[in-house]
């Protein structure tokens, strides 16, 4: 899009329905700042991995009070086409984030002016217990204003559905079609306050109660009692839910990060309020070397994701990887199946095509079938919902997310928290720890090892970047990694796999949603995943090699052995 149409788009805010405040806050883009009103102006913000995010601002391409009431009243007509004759019903969340409460007011009022009944958080609270709440108020959809851990300056809006899970299609795009159809003007604002009802105990206990029976298992209440935890809430919303679930379930050596503990939308202790970067959990490590703490656990901004330390041979703190953390938390809840014997082949876990492949190895071997999805846990959900049949016993991905039950149809750090905590101390009373069990994990079916890239390209140049990264791979596919010969490419936009085995490639077809990721396999096992990230700025390749692990004490120098063969991939990928 040109300047002249972005500046066209940019004057078209320059009347009524737009407020005074923001018509000027438009005109001093207009006249003072034309790369800013490029970025605010050339597109409209559009549903991701994650729902929409952007950053918070004036602008089509902005999150503000009228691209949410857009989004709103749109899904407004939607929910009242798809349900005539209902009372519509919806439940609203929020985070820490700035502008958070607000903006969930605002979401609210457009709704209750479509005369829906809206159920409404009336403090903070985790992005699992909206998903909850849809299911245990019987609500139609919900919403929770998050940007997860993105930086301060964003915000964003997910959508669930009925089943408390992230909308997916064919929904996700009959409601940006419903969306696409309406004009600023057409927008509700004015609210219906009897239709407004503020929410917080009610849930709050039930989804304490539903956490402690998903996360809590056999354990003699002194197992709990001799854990020492360090927990960091990196000033998000899992403060007002983590501490109450450990301590329900019968933790009591819970030390709090206090300088983190307070909600906080700038995250003025971290750069990144994201446990996957181990710069977050640094304070909480400081605090675990001094209470000699057992395990360190921190959330990013909405309580979806986890981030986890551990005690190595040596004593050390180290921090686990997001498939490491998924690999420990299905092993258990796969021994809590099988020692109660309930597992008779209706049981699944559920992952995703970027995740280790180590999880479909270990949870075949347990007679439990493995499904494995998209990106994104709204897949896992759907997952759930297409197969009533079957139980659904966890799930997660690399991105530090897991899903303990179906009783949560998301990522659910809450619960996992608990779950973590609960293996951590069945291990310690039985002499043994996480670290050690990693290993055997290892040992039984090889030493997996990932790593994620993630390039970040910012703003219009970015992604045109990022989109010729992905056309170059698929115009000049990758014949070689490492040295090692690319013996099947997985082309999820086209959804075609092509295997190379053979002097005439095979074609086959991909029975899974179409999306932009490319995926190499070579003929001993390097798996390379490029993917555009759905919710940032960013490209992400995703690496995976492996090994056989003949003993625990060489797993260094096999670890080692394996890294050195990252960095080859790194290299040959222009990574390094």
């Amino acid at each position: 899009m040109n300047y002249y149409d972005v500046k066209a788009r940019a004057e078209s805010w320059l009347q009524e329905p737009f407020d005074a405040e923001t018509q000027q806050a438009v005109r001093d883009l207009l006249e003072n700042d034309s790369d800013e009103l490029k970025e605010s102006f050339y597109q409209d913000l559009e549903f991701g991995t994650g729902g929409m995010r952007g950053i918070m601002g004036i602008g089509t391409n902005r999150i503000n009070r009228f691209t949410l009431g857009k989004n709103t009243q749109g899904l407004s007509n939607y929910l009242w086409r798809t349900f005539p004759g209902e009372q519509i019903k919806v439940a609203i969340a929020f985070d820490c984030r700035n502008n958070s409460k607000e903006l969930s007011r605002l979401v609210a009022d457009v709704f209750a002016a479509n005369g829906i009944e809206v159920f409404l958080f009336s403090e903070l609270r985790p992005t699992p217990e909206l998903s909850f709440a849809v299911k245990y108020l019987d609500c139609h959809c919900g919403i929770v204003l998050t940007a997860s851990h993105n930086p301060p300056e964003y915000n964003g809006y997910k959508v669930y559905w009925q089943d408390g899970g992230q909308l997916v299609p064919p929904q996700d795009k009959e409601i940006v079609e419903e969306i696409n159809k309406l004009q600023y003007s057409e927008i509700k604002f004015e609210a219906d306050a009897s239709k407004i009802q503020l929410i917080d105990k009610e849930v709050d206990n039930a989804f304490v109660r539903a956490s402690v029976e998903n996360g809590s298992f056999d354990l003699p209440s002194t197992a709990r009692e001799d854990l020492k935890i360090v927990f960091t809430s990196l000033h998000g919303t899992s403060i007002t839910m983590v501490p109450r679930v450990l301590k329900e379930a019968g933790f009591t050596q819970v030390e709090i990060v206090a300088e983190q503990a307070e909600p906080d939308g700038n995250f003025p202790t971290v750069e990144s309020p994201n446990p996957e970067e181990p710069e977050a959990l640094e304070m909480a490590l400081e605090l675990a070397q001094k209470k000699d703490a057992d395990i360190v656990i921190g959330t990013d901004p909405d309580c979806d994701r986890l981030g986890v330390a551990v005690r190595n041979n040596k004593g050390e703190l180290v921090l686990l990887n997001g498939n490491q953390t998924m690999m420990l938390m299905s092993w258990f809840l796969l021994e809590q199946w099988k020692s109660k014997g309930k597992i008779d082949g209706k049981q699944f876990v559920g992952s995703t095509i970027v995740s280790t492949p180590m999880l479909r190895l270990m949870t075949e071997d347990y007679g439990v079938q493995y499904m494995e999805g998209l990106t994104g846990f709204k897949w896992i959900a759907k997952m759930i919902k297409d197969h009533p049949h079957l139980n659904f016993i966890g799930g997660g991905e690399e991105s530090f997310g897991f899903m303990v039950g179906d009783f949560v149809r998301d990522k659910d750090a809450v619960t996992a928290t608990l779950l973590a905590c609960e293996m951590a101390a069945h291990l310690k009373a039985s002499g043994s720890g996480m670290y050690q069990q990693l290993l055997e994990l290892y040992q039984r079916y090889g030493l997996y090892k990932e790593e994620l890239v993630a390039l970040v390209k910012k703003g219009i140049d970015g992604a045109a970047q990022i989109k010729n990264i992905m056309i170059g791979l698929r115009e000049n596919p990758l014949k070689e990694i490492a040295g090692e010969k690319v013996v099947l490419v997985e082309d999820y936009q086209s959804s075609q796999a092509t295997r190379f085995h053979q002097a005439t490639p095979e074609v086959s077809q991909l029975d899974i949603p179409k999306s932009n990721v490319l995926i190499f396999y070579t003929e001993n096992g390097i798996k390379v995943a490029a993917r555009p990230s759905g919710t940032e700025p960013k490209i992400k390749f995703y690496m995976s090699v492996n090994t056989e692990l003949s003993a625990p004490q060489d797993f260094e120098a096999v670890s080692a052995e394996l890294s050195q063969k990252i960095e080859a991939i790194k290299t040959d990928l222009k990574l390094a």
